[in-house]
């Protein structure tokens, strides 16, 4: 359990940090991160150097558009380096840069904790649901 004093130690730094200003540049990492794509990508590439296509079969359900998006915020963010061999047909790797693979340590540990307690966070989601049944599936209520 997190105690009053490391939460506040955390939400000042944030502050610090501006995160919490709606300018704030690195809420844009964040999102890059943190996107459905971006954590899957980044737990992928954790494990070593991929192709495309490679990391396309491994996170069922994205699209080519979307991998490609995730991968250049990625890039650009300085997390993932793009190598191209140069060759015909194209040859081109992903791996994690020093700092993405600093950023995938935590984005697994958390990825892990999610898997750990699905089956409490299992039960959580069915009684919320009992409660409020009126709830759509992104919390709005239809009435």
């Amino acid at each position: 359990m997190l105690t009053d004093e490391f939460a506040q130690a955390a939400l000042d730094q944030m502050a610090h940090a501006d995160v919490l200003t709606p300018d704030c540049p690195s809420r844009a990492v964040l999102q890059h991160l943190t996107s459905r794509w971006g954590v899957l990508v980044m737990a992928v590439l954790a494990t070593g150097t991929f192709r495309f296509a490679q990391l396309r079969r491994r996170i069922g359900g994205v699209s080519e558009r979307m991998l490609a998006q995730t991968l250049k915020q990625l890039e650009a963010d300085g997390l993932v380096l793009r190598t191209d061999h140069g060759e015909v047909p194209p040859h081109v790797d992903y791996t994690l840069t020093p700092l993405g693979n600093e950023a995938a340590r935590h984005l697994v540990a958390l990825v892990g904790w999610v898997e750990t307690h699905m089956a409490e966070i299992g039960a959580a989601q069915q009684a919320y649901s009992r409660l409020r049944p009126t709830a759509d599936r992104n919390g709005r209520s239809s009435v």
